[in-house]
């Protein structure tokens, strides 16, 4: 994986293989970050990083400069890999939390401007997801959430639902 544009531009980041993970593809990353990149202002934005895995989605706001971000992973291996590749980028502002993300949704109180979340696609609730976030108000007034999600998924009749985008095999839902 790599970072596509920030301050680590062209960076490429190798994670262990024994993770139990599938990050985003370069590919569907790029065609996200494209779409955000017109909708909202990097700098200093809020970030929470849902089932973060290797961390691939939260070094790309952090390089585009991302105020304090927190990214959220269960397997331990993964929480060490972001912390360790956080330290070394200099990623101050990224905070790295191992924990069940329902759990970490219901307990924690921070609010952020941007939620990004990428499920285990046989996650068994992953429906459930939207209603997670915003019934626990974890958007700050403005703020948008990012689902990536298997194709026979469709949120599209949640209320908060804004936008779907796929790219490749990569399907994102967007709401706010």
């Amino acid at each position: 994986m790599r970072i596509i544009n920030g301050k680590y531009r062209g960076r490429r980041i190798t994670a262990p293989r024994n993770l139990p993970v599938r990050p985003t593809t370069d590919f569907a990353k790029e065609g996200l970050f494209n779409v955000l990149q017109h909708r909202l202002s990097f700098e200093g934005l809020q970030v929470l990083d849902l089932f973060s895995g290797t961390g691939n989605i939260s070094f790309e706001f952090a390089s585009r400069g991302a105020g304090n971000s927190m990214a959220v992973e269960l397997n331990f291996g993964g929480v060490q890999f972001i912390k360790k590749t956080a330290r070394d980028l200099e990623f101050e502002h990224l905070k790295v939390v191992r924990s069940e993300v329902f759990r970490f949704l219901k307990h924690n109180n921070d609010a952020f401007d941007l939620i990004f979340a990428d499920p285990p696609y046989q996650l068994e609730n992953l429906v459930q997801l939207p209603d997670a976030i915003f019934g626990q108000d974890r958007l700050l007034p403005g703020g948008m959430a990012i689902i990536e999600h298997p194709e026979e998924f469709d949120f599209s009749n949640h209320a908060h639902f804004e936008e779907h985008r796929r790219y490749g095999k990569v399907n994102f839902s967007i709401f706010a």
